[in-house]
């Protein structure tokens, strides 16, 4: 069992999914933040539909910092409502699960 999880938050651009990773990271909120440049968005907003170039921002933590993360990702999104999803990691490769420990704030 673990509680490493995956955070997906999509973001205008590359640059502004890595300024978000690299706060993250500094504030040990995340172990570690993978950019997705090139990402295509297609969602309903404000009852358009919209068409938008984004970048895809995968980050690595443990589920007791996920509402920090949460509150520190909305603070600083330029988005209005900015996807912030939580997946839960069911297992993984035991050395790798140690390190985003290790990474990250000390729990309370």
């Amino acid at each position: 069992m673990t509680d490493a999880i995956v955070v997906l938050v999509t973001a205008p651009s590359a640059d502004k999914a890595a300024e978000l990773a690299r706060a993250l990271v500094e504030e040990q909120l995340a172990a570690c933040g993978n950019v997705l440049p090139g990402l295509r968005s297609i969602y309903r907003w404000e009852g358009k539909v919209h068409d938008e170039p984004e970048a895809l921002l995968i980050l690595k933590t443990r589920a007791p910092l996920f509402e920090a993360l949460r509150e520190r990702v909305v603070a600083l999104h330029p988005y209005q409502v900015p996807e912030v999803l939580r997946l839960d990691v069911a297992g993984g490769h035991l050395p790798y699960l140690e390190w985003i420990e290790a990474s990250v704030r000390p729990l309370p």
